[in-house]
């Protein structure tokens, strides 16, 4: 355990797979910067791998006041007990007082072994961050400036606000595509900090022989117009009036998890807590009840238009263009006025 460093710096673990940086990070890095200049430190970022120093530039074109490069030819494909040893030691040297993860595969499984060693507490699938201060009991101290790590809770139906006064450094998982994806600033300047890695190959438990990747069959975080289709399409075969309109748009198929562990499409094209975040231009819902798990996917869409039977239905909340009525006859009857649109243009 570290002791409390309000001096400490705000760090971002730079995820990269074969020299290619993630986007996730990159997204962080965005808030990372407000977060470090509210409490008046540096941005630090931090990145390991085999031969990456490449990347540096682009990170600090994106913010990152430091770089802390940490290259090692053990380094070069990604493995738990390597990175959470290396992080661990630069967390214990340079005592940073928040460090950050992209809740991707790697995060999620790195974060936890980091903060069990550092003895430190960790929020997972955080939506937002925020700093505040905060008061321990009826008569407590106050803390001030603390990270605030904000998630959904119990199932998404609450949205809880957790902090670490007394275990540091600050920790959290941040979930994929929940930030905004930052300019990059070619004028910003930055340093590059090389750090010496001691590992050794019996360290590794594990010897990585191949490496086997399958790319998602859909983007929709890149996606600027979307049709999901929820439980309440029905059937797998109804799915189809998900695929023929979002044909007709040149938009991408989504769905919500209901609909996807009912069979109707598969995971990539998921969308919500436990999918993807996604701030279309446009986004159809179609047949959705709208629970606060999907709208914690998509709820910053631009404009939103939802098709339900029911009047009461949760989306309509947050809808901007609202059709009450079967989808059924509705979907069937938009292709149509789009096709005839099409024929005349």
């Amino acid at each position: 355990m570290i002791e409390v460093n309000r001096q400490g710096e705000v760090w971002v673990f730079a995820e990269q797979h074969g020299g290619a940086l993630e986007e996730t990070p990159i997204e962080l890095m965005s808030k990372a910067r407000h977060l470090a200049h509210t409490l008046k430190v540096r941005l630090g970022v931090l990145l390991l791998g085999d031969s990456v120093k490449g990347l540096c530039p682009k990170l600090i074109q994106y913010g990152a006041d430091k770089v802390y490069l940490a290259e090692h030819p053990l380094l070069g494909a990604y493995q738990t007990n390597s990175y959470a040893k290396v992080i661990h030691d630069l967390i214990h040297k340079h005592k940073p007082q928040v460090v950050l993860y992209g809740a991707t595969p790697s995060g999620r499984d790195l974060a936890p072994r980091i903060a069990s060693a550092a003895k430190a507490g960790l929020t997972a699938d955080c939506t937002d961050l925020q700093i505040g201060n905060h008061k321990v009991g009826k008569d407590g101290d106050i803390h001030e400036n603390l990270l605030f790590q904000i998630r959904p809770a119990f199932g998404g139906n609450i949205i809880a606000t957790i902090i670490n006064y007394d275990r540091w450094p600050q920790m959290a998982t941040v979930r994929e595509g929940v930030m905004p994806m930052p300019e990059p600033n070619v004028n910003h300047h930055g340093v590059i900090v090389t750090e010496t890695v001691a590992l050794a190959p019996e360290e590794l438990p594990l010897e990585i022989l191949q490496e086997h990747k399958r790319a998602k069959k859909v983007d929709l975080k890149a996606a600027r117009l979307i049709v999901a289709g929820g439980a309440g399409v029905g059937s797998k075969e109804n799915f189809k009036l998900i695929w023929d309109l979002a044909n007709c748009l040149g938009a991408a198929p989504a769905a919500t998890r209901p609909a996807v562990d009912l069979g109707f499409i598969d995971h990539d094209h998921q969308v919500g807590q436990t999918g993807t975040t996604v701030r279309p231009s446009l986004y159809i819902a179609v047949g959705i009840s709208g629970a606060i798990q999907h709208q914690a996917g998509m709820a910053q869409s631009q404009k939103i238009v939802a098709i339900n039977n029911d009047p009461d239905a949760p989306i309509f909340g947050i809808a901007h263009y609202k059709i009450v009525g079967d989808l059924n006859d509705v979907v069937p009857q938009m292709i149509k006025a789009i096709k005839e649109k099409e024929i005349k243009d």
